[in-house]
């Protein structure tokens, strides 16, 4: 089976000119002096920056493939150049399938047009026939989620209605190949879930996604390989999901602190109203959760706290602030509060974890249900997990605790020695 992309010592280059130290002139000055400067570039510098070298790699037919890097390592330069949006400046491309992308918000639409005309717009720039569009049109506006919004012109939607139009205009043209940067940073939880699950079918239909986010999380939940791109350069190319997320956050330990604030008066309700969740970790390892909420009504029904998820979405605990016994709970009274939970250093394994904020009223309603409602925020735990020259990787599986080891000799092995 040949490879659906393959790329071959790809490389992109960019000149920059640098204009040397003048003074300000008036719009007079520089009309006069237009023709000189493009005639000679007198006072001017250039240089040729890569934007990326000599990158080789093959993808196959069905592949769900990370792209991971820090900020300027050339992950989008790489996803335009794939999406034929501009060309290489050495190396070739084979593309071997018709290619869908998702690189910036409302890519392709008119911001006059409506919602509705746009989705025939989008589409025909992507390469569907208008009756494909019209087959698939109540499907596409379902996933988006604008009815309500669908003869409105694009102008007046929020970044999040662009985003949730475009992706679905994208996901719905069925292609061979699907490219989706990291715009999906722009939606809210629920519809990232949405998108996610998108591409995770895509994928199990033998379609081919490459898929750029910092949400480690994300990425090891929907890619089967990661490519690490460092420099304009292809550092790492795995298979190994967990080690290269581990590779990648220990290398450059980005995420320190993740927060969600109630900007929407959501939750509202009679006992407790969340406010703001935070994570904070001072060497990237033990971990403080710190819940921030308005206590409207007491009860001792009360339960604040926590649901801790590993990257695959399994449920590791739950931890609430009344676990304990009933005479240590706290009364609390009208007003706002902050509960916080540390998670010791070396519970966790290395790896990437969302948090979910936990609140109900026992045995008789949620108000943030863990998995289903729950607001959420990330965090990483980057290797080594313990202190030992030996393990300065991830461990195998979820938990990497540091136990207190006893270690005695047993009596058979004290007789041997002394006979």
């Amino acid at each position: 089976m040949k490879p659906i992309i393959s790329v071959e010592g790809l490389g992109k280059s960019y000149t920059i000119r640098h204009e040397g130290q003048t003074r300000y002139k008036s719009l007079r000055e520089e009309i006069f002096q237009l023709p000189k400067r493009l005639l000679h570039r007198d006072g001017q510098s250039q240089e040729e920056f890569w934007a990326l070298k000599d990158v080789s790699f093959d993808v196959m037919p069905g592949d769900r493939v990370g792209i991971i890097g820090r900020n300027g390592a050339g992950k989008s330069t790489l996803l335009k150049l794939l999406s034929r949006i501009t060309e290489p400046t050495r190396g070739r491309i084979t593309l071997r399938g018709r290619v869908a992308s998702l690189l910036e918000v409302g890519t392709g639409f008119h911001p006059e047009l409506t919602g509705r005309e746009n989705i025939f717009l989008n589409g025909a720039i992507l390469g569907m026939s208008r009756a494909e569009v019209r087959r698939k049109f109540d499907e596409i506006v379902d996933f988006a989620g604008v009815e309500k919004f669908l003869d409105t012109p694009v102008k007046r939607y929020s970044s999040g209605m662009y985003v949730r139009l475009a992706f679905a205009v994208a996901a719905h043209l069925e292609p061979e190949i699907l490219i989706v940067d990291e715009v999906l940073a722009v939606g809210d939880a629920e519809f990232q879930k949405k998108c996610l699950g998108k591409m995770e079918d895509a994928g199990k239909e033998g379609r081919t996604v490459l898929f750029v986010s910092h949400n480690m999380g994300a990425i090891q939940q929907l890619c089967k390989r990661a490519l690490i791109l460092d420099s304009s350069e292809l550092k790492n190319d795995s298979t190994d999901i967990r080690s290269s997320i581990a590779t990648y956050l220990g290398h450059y330990n980005t995420f320190s602190q993740s927060t969600w604030e109630n900007s929407d008066n959501q939750f509202d309700n009679d006992y407790f109203t969340p406010q703001k969740m935070n994570v904070y970790g001072s060497d990237d390892k033990s971990k403080t959760i710190e819940l921030t909420g308005l206590v409207k009504k007491y009860t001792a029904g009360l339960q604040v706290g926590i649901a801790v998820f590993s990257a695959e979405k399994d449920l590791l605990f739950w931890a609430c602030h009344n676990d304990g016994p009933e005479e240590s709970w706290p009364i609390l009274n009208k007003g706002l509060y902050t509960f916080s939970v540390a998670i010791p250093k070396y519970f966790l394994n290395s790896g990437t974890y969302t948090v979910d904020f936990l609140v109900a009223v026992y045995s008789q309603f949620w108000i943030c249900e863990p998995g289903v409602t729950s607001p959420s925020i990330q965090f990483n735990v980057a290797p080594p997990v313990s202190d030992s020259p030996y393990w300065n990787v991830a461990r195998p599986g979820i938990l990497a605790p540091l136990f207190e080891w006893k270690v005695e000799a047993a009596d058979s092995t004290l007789s041997a020695l002394k006979q």
